[in-house]
Formats: C-alpha cells, structure tokens, sequence
C-alpha cells in the first residue's frame, strides 16, 4: 500500500514535454515544477556536494599520473588515485541519474542534459576501461595512464558541460526571479 500523499525520492515525476516536443517553446532548461522538484530534492544536494569533491579527487590524481609518466615512479599511487576517482565518479554517475529521475522522471537522457549524459557516457567507459586494463593486467603502466588521460580530457569536456548548464540554471532563475517584463536576453559566455 502506497501513500499518495508523499513523494518517493524515486518516483516517476511528471513531465512538461511532450514526446518530439523538445525543450518546449520558452528554451527555458527548467519548468517551473522541474525547478521546484530540483530545489527540493535532496540529490541536488548530494550532486552539489560530490562534484567538488570529485573534481579534487581529479586533480590529487592528474598529479599522480603526471608524475608517473613524467618520472616512471609512483604508479601504485596513481593506480590507487584512479580507482578512487572511478569510484567517485559511478557514484556521483548513480545519484545523479536519481536526481534526473526526481527531476525529470527519467533516469538518463532527459532532453535538458542529454548532450551532457551522452558524453558522460564515454567517460565511464574510459574509466571502465582502464580498471579493465588494470585488474586484467592488460597493457603496461604507461598505456594505463594514458587511457587515465583520456578519460580525465573527457571528464573535463564533461564538467564544462555541467558548468554551462549550471550558469544557464542560475540565469533562468534570476530572469524568473525578475518576472518576464524586466528580464532581459542574455548572453552565456563559456
């Protein structure tokens, strides 16, 4: 038996768009009920609170590598760095899906941040494959890292693309804050 009058952190939430209707017509990233489900949610909290920590975690580790390739030394320090950022990262991949979920009744591709999951996706599978090429022993330690390279230039590109999104959120709430009479266009600069 369920109680119809408490939302599950889980649940389905309804959506405003249409199948093949897009963004809608405002262009606006969220609706009026998509931004009230993100700002009560407790997983907005929780991706506000891990991506930081992921991207420390990045950077202890980008050193790490770096200095392995760089002078050959330290590989079981930077193996250990990228098996806690990959970790990091399917963590903050799993809650953030339930964010999407709560937010937008889906899990993955909700059509504001479909771009930003489709490249998500390659990051997880660059980071999969190498803790595939570090528990199969497969490859030396110099190709290791630089599939951990790769994985963390897409990581980047990624995070820029939440970075972005994260900009154009805080804009259409300033512009709703002021109504639609005194809002003004603007412009995002990357």
């Amino acid at each position: 038996m369920t109680r119809q009058d408490q939302v599950s952190p889980v649940e389905p939430a309804p959506t405003r768009r249409q199948e093949g209707t897009g963004k809608g017509t405002s262009g606006a990233l969220y609706s009026a009920e998509e931004r009230q489900r993100r700002d009560d949610s407790p997983w907005t909290l929780v991706q506000g609170i891990l991506a930081p920590i992921q991207f420390v975690v990045f950077l202890i580790s980008l050193g790490l590598v770096a200095r392995t390739l760089l002078t050959g030394e330290g590989a079981f320090a930077a193996d250990a760095s990228i098996v806690l950022k990959t970790l990091v990262l399917y963590t903050i991949m799993i809650t953030g899906s339930i964010w999407e979920k709560v937010v937008f009744g889906r899990w993955l591709f909700a059509p504001a941040f479909f771009w930003e999951d489709v490249f998500s996706m390659l990051v997880l599978a660059l980071h999969t494959l190498y803790l595939v090429m570090l528990f199969g022993a497969i490859g030396s330690v110099e190709q290791r890292m630089m599939v951990a390279l790769a994985a963390y230039s897409a990581y980047v590109i990624n995070a820029g693309q939440f970075l972005w999104k994260l900009r154009m959120a805080r804009l259409q709430g300033a512009n709703s804050a002021t109504g639609p009479q005194d809002a003004q266009p603007q412009a995002v600069a990357a």
